[in-house]
């Protein structure tokens, strides 16, 4: 169904912001996926998007264009993925791993909505920072932060533009103030994140004509669990660097201020991993249709300021 793989292209482009990222994503060549564009605005005879060397952005008929085209998308793809299942209605258990601050306060009502559609899946739910052995491990997927090292393993793409964001509670900044740069964390007591022994406590960021920087916080206070990581960090207990999407709505709702917004944060992309392509259920793959949109609006809620990309 070529016609429905450009739709799919059209609308993760617009979601990237990227036409390369789309096609590192599909395993498409850019030339291909560029291609699929052109032969999308020809079908529909009108531009979609403004490009140039260092930009791809929406126009007006394409935002319009987007609107109507994401949820008929949709539909579609999970119409597919019912006749992948033999016609009936998708059915049956799902077993999934995520980590504790994403599965618990944003995952956790997305897989309701999901089930509200799917009244016949139920889900068992792991959560846990720990990263989940999709191999040994009672999970049929697994939500990971980080393209997996194992290229045995498929991972299918969540949120390919996800980044950390350095940001702390207003309390924490009117008794504190905010550091100007990342140098002077040194100041400042920094909520750290624990897998096993091993503390993070190096925070790295990038800026155009400098070179990359490693700092070496003070750890205030350090859990081997990102949700408590998190709700220090909302009590002003000090400064965190969490992943984008697990205080997208902090952010947005002023509960957490984002910090030294002209440095570049670690890329910190999510992915839902199985261990190989026979895993690639329909009622997998249909997770990840209903998944990646949702993801990736909350990636852009955040804003480039936000997430450290001036």
């Amino acid at each position: 169904m070529k016609a429905l793989g450009d739709l799919d292209i059209f609308v993760r482009t617009a979601d990237n912001g990227s036409l390369s990222a789309t096609a590192r994503a599909l395993d498409l060549t850019p030339a291909a996926a560029s291609a699929a564009l052109k032969r999308l605005e020809a079908e529909l005879g009108v531009q979609l998007f403004l490009r140039s060397t260092r930009s791809l952005r929406l126009t007006p008929q394409g935002e319009r264009f987007l609107a109507q085209c994401r949820p008929a998308l949709e539909a579609l793809q999970q119409a597919g993925a019912q006749l992948a299942a033999g016609g009936r209605a998708l059915k049956g258990l799902l077993k999934l791993s995520a980590p504790s601050d994403l599965g618990r306060n944003v995952l956790l009502p997305w897989l309701d909505a999901f089930q509200s559609q799917y009244p016949g899946v139920d889900i068992r739910l792991q959560l846990s920072d720990r990263m989940a052995n999709v191999y040994s491990d009672p999970v049929d997927a697994a939500f990971r932060y980080g393209k997996p090292p194992d290229s045995s393993l498929v991972a299918l793409p969540l949120a390919l533009d996800n980044r950390r964001v350095l940001c702390a509670a207003p309390a924490y900044l009117a008794r504190h103030g905010a550091p100007a740069a990342p140098q002077d964390l040194a100041d400042h007591a920094c909520l750290c994140f624990m897998l096993g022994d091993e503390v993070n406590d190096r925070w790295r960021f990038t800026r155009a004509g400098t070179a990359p920087l490693s700092v070496r916080v003070r750890s205030a206070n350090v859990a081997n669990d990102g949700d408590a990581v998190r709700r220090w960090a909302l009590l002003g207990k000090g400064i965190a660097y969490k992943s984008g999407l697990d205080v997208a709505d902090d952010l947005a709702a002023g509960r957490l201020q984002a910090l030294c917004v002209d440095w570049a944060t670690e890329a910190v992309p999510l992915f839902l991993v199985v261990p190989g392509r026979r895993q690639l259920t329909p009622l997998v793959r249909c997770l990840h249709d209903f998944m990646a949109p949702r993801c990736q609006e909350l990636v852009r809620k955040i804003g480039p300021g936000a997430a450290g990309l001036l």
